[in-house]
């Protein structure tokens, strides 16, 4: 479980995270939602460590992350896996060598080791006997199972997920969303995942942590938002008039 307490981030004298507190719980996909400029991306910065809070506390496993020593950041780095908005795949090297990434950097396997592990990866993410090729030759649905692969390559207790569904067709990021939420479950991972797409919310989400202004403003699972009050929720997630008529006759039927 990872625990965000009070924490308040600012840049420029403007407050962007107001005093947010919320838990990601282990086991579940977690999902961090809002508008542009609600302040999900800086919570996930400084969950991960890319930005330091103001105040606060982030604890991982009851850890708090913002008084670790430097070297106890570089152990919680071992159980962090991060896959980026982007894929972020090295275009000059091949998929295993992509996946091999981090073993290389962060752990102490043998060659033979590393290969065995990216390799189990790779078919993990339905992609074996694809290390030879490079990311130029894949698509981008098979980019990002990749960049999947080299995020579990380390077993991470702790995964996150930029965007994941960024650029991908709708077929797509429901494989993405669904291989995202098996891993999850079969490792018992704290995964968070910060999104805009509304098909992983109503999909896969787990617990919800709706950013409003830099103010949790809600907390809940994919079914009790149906039958939320929360306006902006609302207004946020429904927004195109299919999801609103879902949404409606679903209520109406609950009645």
């Amino acid at each position: 479980m990872i625990e965000v307490k009070n924490v308040i981030k600012s840049f420029d004298g403007k407050t962007v995270l107001h005093d947010v507190s919320c838990k990601f719980d282990t086991g579940k996909t977690n999902l961090i939602i809002g508008q542009s400029g609600s302040g999900k991306t800086v919570l996930m910065k400084s969950i991960v460590g890319l930005v330091r809070p103001d105040s606060g506390h982030i604890l991982f496993d009851g850890r708090d992350r913002l008084t670790m020593s430097t070297k106890q950041i570089k152990e919680l780095r071992k159980e962090i896996g991060m896959l980026f908005q982007g894929s972020a795949l090295f275009d000059s090297e091949t998929v295993m060598s992509n996946v091999m990434f981090p073993l290389v950097m962060f752990s102490d396997m043998s060659q033979a080791e590393m290969v065995d592990r990216a390799n189990f990866c790779l078919e993990r993410v339905n992609l074996k006997g694809q290390g030879h090729k490079y990311p130029s030759e894949l698509s981008g649905g098979m980019q990002k199972r990749v960049a999947i692969a080299r995020a579990i390559a380390l077993n991470p207790k702790y995964l996150f997920c930029d965007e994941p569904n960024s650029g991908l067709d709708p077929k797509t990021s429901i494989l993405i969303d669904e291989l995202l939420s098996d891993i999850t479950h079969e490792y018992n991972i704290t995964t968070i995942i910060n999104t805009h797409d509304m098909n992983s919310v109503l999909g896969i989400g787990e617990n919800i942590v709706f950013l409003n202004k830099g103010h949790v403003d809600w907390v809940g699972n994919k079914d009790q938002i149906y039958r939320s009050e929360n306006e902006s929720l609302i207004d946020f997630v429904f927004a195109t008039d299919l999801f609103r008529k879902v949404r409606d006759y679903l209520v109406d039927r609950s009645k």
